[in-house]
């Protein structure tokens, strides 16, 4: 039902299967394959820095085993640049499109990447192995590769510190004893579970029995919605990253580029003619 609670949509939501990929990593030799799948969910939008963020974090992937990448553009269609990359990384993947509902593009703070989230929800509903782990990564994140193997245990919800992040430049649980009993995080905001997007993962098999799990359309409280909405306590977090002592995780944030519009009067009979028709369909330019 649209808007039937706080920060559920207004507006129909659109998604789109774009294509998949379901065969193993061919980047790794082995692969143990009794070991958890961890689903990577990364939305993405169309921007001069899109395929560069995606292409750095796909290569990060291509070294982890038992990796399916969802990758889910707000977008109305399948955009070709992503395909291509999806497709060359020759890692397991979903493609997804969906856009956001436009009412929420007219807000102050707009709820990017929740209808991109909410799509690859339904699709590790759906198509997500009980005992995989779902693990939500920005384009614009760095990770070390260890993580992947500390997550991979997960069967309620892990947590671990995230770097580069807010006025106290990182954001972790509080541990005392082996238990999270708290938050370290330069934003609390009323927010009962105070932690970046990269900062947790959850078990798929705790995912599927939680039949209200949703992630609102509030900017700034997607996190701590989707965790509420999972009948998550304190007392469940597994805690991860050396008792949330390590950093494996941050938020680096790639500096904006302007799309620009080239003059090219002087070069269409030589490279740069093609060079910048490549840029174009990367959404580098104009």
């Amino acid at each position: 039902m649209l808007g039937g609670a706080p920060g559920e949509p207004v507006q129909p939501e659109v998604r789109k299967f774009c294509s998949a990929m379901l065969k193993k990593n061919v980047n790794l030799a082995v692969e143990d394959e009794n070991a958890p799948i961890i689903y990577v969910v990364t939305p993405t939008y169309r921007r001069p820095e899109m395929v560069a963020e995606l292409t750095r974090l796909g290569q990060t992937l291509t070294m982890v085993q038992r990796i399916h990448w969802i990758v889910a553009e707000d977008s109305a269609t399948c955009s070709a640049p992503i395909a291509s990359l999806l497709q060359r990384l020759g890692l397991p993947y979903t493609h997804l499109a969906s856009p956001m509902p436009d009412v929420y593009r007219k807000e102050r703070y707009v709820p990017r990447g929740v209808s991109n989230r909410r799509a690859a929800l339904q699709w590790v509903r759906e198509n997500g192995e009980n005992k995989g782990v779902l693990f939500f990564l920005d384009d614009d994140n760095a990770v070390d590769i260890r993580l992947f193997e500390e997550m991979r245990s997960t069967e309620i919800v892990s947590m671990w510190p995230v770097g580069l992040i807010g006025d106290y430049t990182v954001s972790s649980p509080v541990v005392k004893d082996g238990k999270v009993i708290g938050f370290y995080d330069g934003w609390p905001a009323g927010r009962k579970f105070q932690v970046d997007m990269a900062g947790f993962a959850v078990g798929v098999g705790y995912l599927k029995k939680q039949k209200k799990a949703t992630m609102p359309y509030i900017a700034g409280h997607e996190e701590d919605g989707f965790l509420k909405s999972l009948n998550l306590s304190l007392k469940n977090i597994e805690v991860k990253a050396d008792g949330c002592t390590n950093i494996l995780v941050w938020h680096t944030r790639t500096a904006k580029n302007p799309s620009r519009t080239l003059k090219l009067d002087n070069h269409q009979n030589d490279n740069i003619k093609t060079l910048t028709d490549n840029m174009r369909v990367m959404g580098m330019i104009k």
